[in-house]
């Protein structure tokens, strides 16, 4: 399996404090990654670093090519797509121009009507209210409207900042089983940070943990998931 995503020695800065210090992890193409660890141990930060969103030092490379320091919209052409906490959808719009936005720079009118019925294959709520505004849809709603916008970018590459925020644990279930699907059916790698640590190591195959911007743990999901101190503290028992 080929190495997608590299990182080395990442150092993240908020003004002057520092908040990750030589973070280094791998994703492989058509893997699923978590990152794990209490607030604020930087988890966020990572994501954002990778999208050049705050000042950074150290290594970047997706695709065996460099992208510290590109700028953050050229980052997302490499189709590395960031699905924010809080959804991040634009809230006065519709379901249908909200998923349209995320394709304003393509020109091929029938390749995004096949992305829309793709899309829409994964999220058959979202059709039924494509003209309804995103502001009135119910908080489950949004965040499938945040992972189908990324997906009109047809990412290579999902990160995810907390998909099950604030959700019903039902409406959880159902998005991770349709974030599966999209990992498995579209091969897209996925990078998720995720509070429900159970939820998460259930769905990744490798798992890090961080603790104050550093890494303290990593492996395969399912050995993260069997260690004791990693079940004491993110699964409870």
């Amino acid at each position: 399996m080929a190495m997608l995503l590299e990182v080395k020695g990442l150092r993240a800065f908020y003004g002057q404090t520092q908040s990750l210090y030589d973070v280094g992890f791998e994703i492989y193409s058509g893997g699923i990654t978590t990152l794990l660890g209490a607030n604020g141990a930087g988890k966020t930060t990572t994501l954002r670093a990778i999208c050049n969103m705050v000042r950074t030092e150290g290594a970047v490379r997706f695709d065996g090519k460099d992208i510290a320091g590109r700028a953050t919209e050229e980052i997302v052409r490499l189709r590395i797509a960031h699905v924010p906490e809080g959804r991040g959808t634009f809230t006065t719009l519709t379901v249908d121009e909200n998923l349209r936005i995320a394709a304003y720079t393509r020109r091929d009118k029938a390749g995004v009507q096949a992305d829309l019925d793709r899309v829409f294959s994964y999220f058959p709520r979202l059709k039924e209210r494509v003209q309804q505004q995103a502001g009135t849809l119910s908080g489950g709603e949004q965040q499938m409207l945040a992972i189908a916008r990324a997906l009109m970018l047809r990412p290579r590459l999902m990160l995810l900042d907390e998909p099950s925020f604030g959700l019903a644990p039902l409406i959880v279930v159902e998005i991770f089983k349709i974030m599966r699907r999209i990992n498995e059916e579209e091969k897209v790698s996925m990078l998720l940070v995720e509070q429900n640590a159970a939820l998460a190591l259930d769905l990744a195959d490798t798992a890090y943990v961080l603790e104050t911007g550093r890494v303290v743990m990593s492996g395969p999901a399912a050995v993260v998931k069997n260690d004791e101190n990693v079940r004491k503290s993110y699964l409870g028992y």
